[in-house]
Order: C-alpha cells, then structure tokens, then sequence
C-alpha cells in the first residue's frame, strides 16, 4: 500500500474512533468499517508473509525488499579481462554521523558492494566469510566465486517462503578465479535471483549509470591497470 494513502486511512479510522467515544455515532462506526475493510482487502491479507499470493500473481513482501534495494546508495560494478571493480558513493546520515560502509572485503580475491538494508547485508556479509573460510580450510584452494554466489542467492530464496521476511539488500559480488575464468561481476536480488555481468550497477539513481555502462561496456574487456 501506498504510505500516503495509509497514513490517510489510519488517521480517518483515529478521528472515526474519537467520534465513537465523545458522540457514539453510527456514522463513525460506518467510516471505521469501510476503511478497515478496504484496506484488509487491498493489501493486509496479501502482503502480511512471503507465502501469499496475491491475485495479480505478486508476492508483494519480495517486491517491498526490491524497493529498499531501489532506496538505497548506488553501488556499480564492472570487469574486464584481468580486472573487476566495485565503487560507491561514500556518503553519511548527518553532519554528525560516520559514513556508512558499503564495500567489504571478504578475502584476498573477492569482495562485495551492498545497496539497501545494512544490518541485512551485514548478515549476508558474515555467511560469505564463513563459507568461504571453510571451504579454504577443508580444501586448501579458495571458493568458485559462481558457487559461492549460488549459496547465497539459495539462502535469500529460502527466506521468501519460510517465516520472517526477504532479506532487504542487493549486492554486487565480484571476485577472481584463477581456474575459472578468471574475473567475475554477479549480482543478487531479494528474491533469490541471481546474474553474472560484465557492468551493473544497483541502489537509487542506477538508471543513469547503467545506460552509461549498456552502451560502453564493450570496451571494457580490453581495460587494463593503469
């Protein structure tokens, strides 16, 4: 639902309540009615879990998780042949505040750029690393960066149809295989979907830069270290 037609809603049903308790209205408890109504036929009985479909064949609390995406700080990524880079904006809350980090670096040859929730990614952030430790520790070699993005994007699939809600953050994961290919650029959404790209960029304002980088990224495979 809309924030500005529920917040309309919800102060109609507090005035509707108030002319119930001074005047015990019948015509108040008619507004109370209609607006509950509609909005528990709108949107309350569709979008309350990650398990109900609505008629138009939307899954509405995924579609919630995209948009945070959407709110947050671009992030932009992009490769070539020897070469994948992540960048952001570095900018803070308030005067008084910290910026936020939102690259991190999980281990010598990979690393993460997030647009969205920070404490989600941080989560995500935290399963990264522990897997990819454990993989070097039984197997003495470095996680495939494809397998390694598969595992997360199947751990965010999993959160949209168990309880809780989607996680709210996308990410841009790029790393180096020595074996496989050499550099790789992925993204992953809320909903478990997950792509691999030679440029891509997510957050707010990304429309911009990803029609820069559709109609120059056929130069970049050539692009070295300068």
């Amino acid at each position: 639902m809309n924030v500005g037609i529920a917040m309309v809603i919800g102060r109609a049903m507090v005035d509707a309540h108030r002319l119930v308790a001074c005047h015990r209205s019948p015509a108040a408890l008619a507004v109370i009615s209609i607006a509950w109504q509609g909005w528990m036929h709108r949107n309350q009985q569709y979008d309350m879990d990650c398990i109900t479909w609505s008629p138009a064949g939307r899954i509405l609390q995924i579609e919630y998780a995209m948009e945070a995406v959407k709110q947050g700080l671009p992030v932009l990524g992009l490769r070539s042949k020897t070469h994948v880079v992540l960048c952001s904006f570095k900018r803070s809350q308030s005067e008084l505040a910290e910026p936020q980090q939102k690259i991190f670096k999980m281990d010598d040859n990979l690393a993460i750029g997030i647009s969205g929730l920070t404490a989600d990614a941080r989560m995500l952030a935290e399963y990264i690393r522990l897997e990819y430790l454990d993989h070097r520790y039984i197997y003495d070699a470095p996680m495939i960066v494809g397998r390694l993005v598969a595992q997360v994007a199947s751990k965010s699939q999993q959160k949209t149809h168990g309880g809780g809600r989607p996680y709210g953050v996308g990410l841009l994961v790029a790393g180096v295989d020595e074996k496989e290919g050499g550099p790789h650029l992925f993204e992953t959404c809320p909903s478990g979907n997950y792509f691999e790209y030679f440029a891509m960029a997510i957050g707010g304002r990304s429309t911009s830069a990803k029609t820069y980088l559709e109609k120059n990224f056929e130069s970049f495979p050539d692009r070295r270290r300068r």
